[in-house]
């Protein structure tokens, strides 16, 4: 079982003060060909998965923002770890 959720917000730094549409898009992108199970909401992303892949995918997406030009990323990064296994709908199914 995975025993990471993460949340992540970016926030790249445009050349020219452009839209960051593409940008957010691209990142999410960057999570969508890493495989991991994931949910977008409106102010964040969040992943579920081991901890050291998840952090991988992050640290990829900020890569990418600079690859795409960006001087720099902020990223917003919440974490719920627990070694014995979480997932989203454990902590959503009321919800549902």
């Amino acid at each position: 079982m995975d025993n990471s959720l993460v949340s992540i917000q970016i926030l790249p730094k445009t050349k020219n003060g452009e839209d960051v549409i593409p940008y957010v898009d691209a990142a999410i992108s960057v999570i969508q060909e890493s495989g991991v199970k994931y949910e977008v909401h409106p102010l964040e992303t969040t992943m579920e998965g081991n901890l050291s892949h998840l952090m991988k995918v992050i640290e990829d997406m900020n890569k990418k923002m600079i690859e795409m030009g960006s001087r720099n990323v902020i990223s917003q990064v919440k974490i719920l770890y627990q070694p014995s296994g979480i997932s989203m709908d454990q902590l959503t199914e009321k919800y549902k």
